[in-house]
């Protein structure tokens, strides 16, 4: 991916090297990537869920403790930056351009370890995750080394795929589909709320897809070994795959993300058409996602 001289997003909180104290509470996007990591580890969903959901509350403040990033971190640190200055250019070129409304930019958080957010504890563990309540994007940057060691998804693509996922549910926020959503999500039980929280997800890399096409279009920054990069990381990220990684079998009524066959067709229709009108995942069955 060529972003040399690419300008990099001033927003962004460094809070690197912060550590904070224990604090109960996640937002329902933090859930679901928790699935991700619990299902990896060979852990029970049911029981994070159940006790992620009975938490709550703000925490102690973060406190600063010795940290020197290292050339690595240092180096995802700018190309984050850079990701997100991209979306920010085009997301408030589209909004503007299709009349949809005005973008508003979100904040990108990085650090370690564990961090307050305004949807409770960030942990590393969750990997990146985005909270609606304060518009931010959280990321531990070990979670690229995560990635490729035990999903084997590496390249920079698939790292800006990642971002740009979190970004489109910022968008599906600023759009509203996300707090209907929710809404829909606190009155249903766990199954049929795990079928809308597919449908968020599925929608969120149809935006990263959206967020790719322009990308690619006006900065000419993309090849074809990009684009399997990121459509390799959509499918070793799947519900499906995921769980028999970590059980040996998966569990359909438990997905949360989609299947790895779902992740990538609607990652790679975003890239496709560029066209967030043909990315209502809500609209559609089962069988059609």
């Amino acid at each position: 991916m060529k972003l040399d001289g690419r300008r990099e997003s001033s927003n962004v909180e460094d809070r690197r090297g912060m550590s904070g104290g224990a604090v109960a509470g996640l937002g329902l996007g933090g859930i679901a990537l928790v699935a991700i990591i619990t299902f990896l580890m060979g852990g029970n969903l049911g029981d994070v869920i159940q006790n992620v959901q009975n938490s709550g509350g703000l925490g102690q403040m973060t406190e600063q403790t010795s940290y020197e990033p290292t050339p690595e971190n240092e180096a995802l640190a700018k190309f984050s930056r850079q990701i997100l200055a991209s979306t920010e250019d085009i997301w408030s070129a589209y909004f503007r351009q299709t009349g949809i409304g005005t973008y508003r930019n979100p904040t990108l958080v990085l650090y370690t370890g564990t961090t307050q957010t305004s949807c409770g504890t960030g942990q590393a563990a969750m990997g990146p995750f985005y909270c609606s309540a304060d518009e931010k994007l959280y990321i531990d940057l070990s979670f690229f080394s995560t990635m490729k060691k035990s999903l084997g998804a590496d390249g920079d693509f698939a790292y800006a795929y990642v971002i740009a996922h979190e970004v489109g549910h910022h968008v599906q926020n600023l759009l509203g589909t996300l707090g209907q959503a929710h809404q829909q999500m606190a009155r249903m039980n766990s199954t049929d709320a795990n079928r809308v929280s597919v449908r968020i997800e599925l929608q969120a890399d149809f935006y990263a897809g959206v967020w790719g096409h322009y990308e690619s279009t006006n900065f000419g920054s993309l090849d074809d070994g990009d684009l399997m990069e990121a459509i390799n990381c959509a499918s070793v990220i799947g519900d499906d795959y995921l769980q028999k990684k970590s059980q040996g079998y998966a569990m359909p009524e438990s997905f949360t993300h989609g299947t790895a066959a779902q992740r990538m067709k609607w990652l790679k229709k975003g890239l496709q058409t560029g066209d967030i009108r043909q990315g209502n995942t809500f609209e559609l069955s089962d069988n059609q996602l």
